[in-house]
């Protein structure tokens, strides 16, 4: 299983608010030659570490490809500069974060690859919408299930689901 993790909490130009900017960055991905397989729901949640910048909205997708990880990173990169994503300082706000959270189990780490992604089982943002789509996924290196390490996160990283106004009644 391949995992992208989505967020946004600025307004990208040409794109609107945050959620239209992912939206619209899931909708891009079969242009990169990126197939989305499998997608979360989207969620607010407040910055990591905690700051008074705008929440974001997270999500995760499954994917699939046949372009190598690094490759597959370098045209997410690419996409978030498409979207205007300017990297600086980390942990800044951002129009657009796409993360390689995953790649078939694979666990790599060179200066410009971590797989799995370092923080993924730290990150509430992640987990939840991972649960959403695969529960039973499991961590390469700490082998435990999605929903084994959202359960293990102590309390904090306020999250809440976005209510879709568009899809009408469940």
């Amino acid at each position: 299983m391949i995992l992208v993790g989505i967020g946004s909490n600025l307004a990208a130009p040409g794109y609107g608010s945050p959620q239209d900017t992912v939206e619209a960055a899931v909708a891009a991905l079969p242009r990169v030659g990126v197939a989305v397989v499998g997608r979360s729901p989207w969620y607010l949640s407040e910055p990591v570490p905690a700051s008074d910048q705008p929440w974001f909205v997270n999500g995760v997708v499954a994917v699939a490809t046949e372009l190598p990880p690094p490759v597959l990173l370098a045209r997410l990169l690419a996409l978030e500069a498409r979207f205007g994503r300017e990297r600086g300082a980390r942990d800044a706000a951002r129009t657009l974060d796409l993360d390689l959270l995953d790649y078939d189990g694979r666990q790599c780490s060179t200066a410009t690859l971590e797989l799995p992604h370092p923080r993924l089982h730290e990150r509430r943002f992640v987990l939840v919408p991972l649960c959403d789509i695969a529960p039973e996924w499991r961590h390469p290196r700490l082998g435990l299930t999605a929903s084994e390490l959202l359960r293990r996160l102590p309390p904090g990283q306020p999250i809440r689901r976005v209510i879709d106004p568009k899809a009408g009644p469940t």
